[in-house]
């Protein structure tokens, strides 16, 4: 397997096209040391209560494993921990008034400037993404979408699968780096959602 960050090997020459900040974020990480974000989340979770109720138990589930918050909140401080090694491993420890809860995910490159993210323990949720550079951003969009259960695999049809996007990018106005993600379901709607800005560096893994 690949060693490094997935992101600069599936963006290749198009990472000139990224601002400066995220030049920097996409770059591997050094070994022994680690890539720290400290931020809040305006929001974060599934905003409607009707498809929080629908769709209670699944969203529990997945985050009884660490792949997505299943409630709703807003001014969340968080903090990303990421780690290169073979692929990228991410920490995402949101910290909410209850107890902290730790969104786990490992990206790997794929051929053709794509990456696959796998989330939560066990790999819970796969998702393949295209990698893109755009007006200094970087951003993702899902193209394929399935869920392990033990030794279950399931690979949603096109139609039903969930529309995942990510962006990534500079918000120079307050000096940090800006992240938005949503998760759309054919017929359905938003299920499950995060934005919010976090200031980032490089430091000695502890």
């Amino acid at each position: 397997m690949t060693i490094g960050s997935p992101y600069a090997i599936a963006l290749g020459n198009r990472i000139t096209a990224l601002h400066p900040r995220l030049q920097a974020y996409v770059q591997p990480i050094p070994a022994g040391r680690v890539g720290v974000g400290d931020g809040v989340f305006e929001r974060v979770g599934c905003r409607n209560p009707v498809l929080r109720t629908l769709l209670g138990p699944v969203l529990r589930m997945l985050q009884r494993r660490g792949a997505v918050y299943a409630g709703w909140a807003q001014a969340v401080p968080f903090t990303v921990r990421n780690r290169d090694g073979v692929g990228r491993s991410a920490e995402r420890t949101l910290h909410l008034r209850t107890d902290p809860w730790t969104m786990r995910d490992q990206v790997h490159p794929l051929p053709h400037g794509r990456v696959v993210d796998r989330l939560g323990r066990g790999g819970v949720v796969a998702a393949v993404f295209e990698v893109t550079a755009s007006d200094g951003a970087l951003e993702l969009r899902s193209t394929r979408v399935g869920l392990r259960l033990g030794r279950v695999r399931i690979r949603f049809p096109q139609w039903l699968a969930p529309r995942i996007r990510l962006r990534e990018s500079a918000d120079d106005a307050v000096g940090a780096q800006r992240v938005a993600l949503t998760v759309d379901i054919p017929l359905l709607g938003r299920i499950h959602e995060y934005a919010g800005t976090f200031q980032y560096r490089i430091e000695e893994d502890a």
